[in-house]
């Protein structure tokens, strides 16, 4: 339920303050009183919780000097202004720098209430829309971060937005390194619990006693996880290493929830890689709590020209970390990196990106050697399953246009000239691609 919003009374008289507030609790409303408008802007800022009752004529600041104050820190706050009976062509304008309206002295309680209510209304409005922009945005932030064109990700955002609004708890398994934890950002970032609290927990970090008391209490410097998530997500990382004992626990918290829960829970394994699945570690009735809702993230090797895309954009990243020009990625290495087994999937591809930046700023190395010395001995730098030819010479070419785009910042001249293109067959390049001069402007 969403808490009262406070009517801030600004008025130098003192009976005047107290009879405008005594009446506004009286209707419901919380108060809080300010002998000045300087008094006042030291508490109200932006986002400030309620609506503001001021006096016009006030020595100090007057209510027109207020009014503008407040509307360079909050154009969305609601202003109302106490006038006598001379003040109303100045009120009038007051309206048109911002203030929401204004009442005659002697003002009519009624009318007042009647204007509280509109006010706080009107404000309350403001911060939820306010709020569910913020939490879009964030929403949106994170998805981005979820890099790639192929269909299984495709797929997955798909999963990510759907299961984002559903209250069920959600297992998310899938080989190491595939990005499980930014999907359990990404699941909360999108969902009505976005503007509530994100408590990741590892447990395998812990031995049980303490991850027993990181969970469940008691702990010294704070609250256990199960109460900063309340309302919110509790993330449990590495779920498969909860002990027998830990695993009763979770149940019963579980339990004792009801439906729909108040805290969701996402549960990351990283059993899948090992050659078992979550739930040959878990207890069945708490794996199938825990996997009311799943997502299994695909590996790397199953994204195809993702892999090129992924790995340009990490060696760009680490080019201007290190301050030196990205390496040029040839055909050769780019089929190389295509047919790579990437057993160590987008966290395997990031070491070798920044790898590659630094041998490059060396003058020496190739891509192929990173890819053999990521493998174990008798590990080849291809996958079993081949491709036709054309699919790599097309992935190739989409990263050669793509790279050099971005190169020139979507000068379009720039591109003809360093691929001796003419624009025709270039525009149909990128068409062909799905790439748009617009993205690299």
């Amino acid at each position: 339920m969403s808490r009262k919003l406070k009517i801030a009374i600004v008025d130098d008289e003192p009976d005047m303050r107290e009879s405008i507030s005594q009446w506004l609790v009286l209707s419901g409303f919380e108060t809080e009183t300010f002998a000045s408008a300087e008094d006042a802007l030291k508490v109200i800022g932006a986002d400030w919780p309620g609506v503001v009752v001021s006096d016009i004529r006030m020595p100090g600041m007057d209510g027109i000097a207020f009014l503008k104050r407040l509307m360079g820190i909050d154009s969305g706050l609601p202003v109302i202004l106490i006038t006598g009976h001379g003040d109303v062509p100045m009120a009038v304008e007051a309206m048109r720098l911002g203030a929401m309206d204004f009442m005659e002295k002697p003002f009519n309680p009624d009318k007042m209430t009647a204007l509280a209510k509109k006010a706080t209304q009107a404000r309350r409005m403001t911060l939820d829309n306010r709020a569910l922009r913020r939490d879009l945005s964030e929403g949106q932030q994170v998805m981005s971060k979820l890099i790639g064109a192929s269909p299984v990700m495709d797929r997955l955002r798909e999963d990510i937005l759907d299961l984002g609004q559903a209250d069920g708890h959600v297992l998310i398994d899938g080989e190491t390194g595939t990005g499980k934890t930014l999907v359990a950002h990404a699941l909360h970032a999108v969902g009505p619990r976005a503007s509530k609290r994100f408590v990741p927990v590892s447990c395998a970090a812990y031995n049980d006693e303490a991850l027993s008391a990181r969970l469940f209490g008691p702990i010294e410097d704070g609250l256990p996880a199960v109460e900063q998530a309340r309302g919110g997500t509790l993330c449990l990382e590495d779920v498969e290493a909860l002990s027998e004992a830990l695993q009763a626990r979770l149940l019963a918290f579980i339990s004792d929830q009801g439906s729909p829960a108040e805290t969701r829970i996402i549960a990351i394994s990283n059993a899948r890689g090992e050659g078992r699945k979550a739930e040959d570690s878990l207890r069945p009735d708490l794996f199938y709590r825990l996997s009311a809702l799943k997502i299994t993230l695909p590996p790397l090797r199953a994204r195809g020209e993702d892999i090129l895309l992924l790995f340009t954009r990490h060696i760009e990243q680490f080019s201007e970390e290190y301050g030196c020009e990205p390496p040029q990625v040839s055909a050769q290495e780019a089929a190389q990196l295509l047919q790579a087994p990437w057993p160590g999937n987008i966290r395997q591809l990031i070491n070798v990106a920044e790898r590659a930046v630094l041998q490059n700023r060396r003058g020496s190395g190739s891509i192929a050697s990173l890819l053999m010395a990521d493998g174990d001995d008798n590990q080849q730098a291809t996958t079993t399953e081949g491709k036709p030819l054309k699919e790599y010479v097309e992935s190739f070419e989409k990263m050669l246009i793509d790279n050099t785009m971005r190169r020139h910042k979507g000068s379009i001249a720039g591109v003809m000239e360093e691929l001796c293109l003419p624009r025709r067959t270039l525009n149909e390049k990128m068409a062909k691609y799905q790439l748009s001069r617009s993205d690299y402007l």
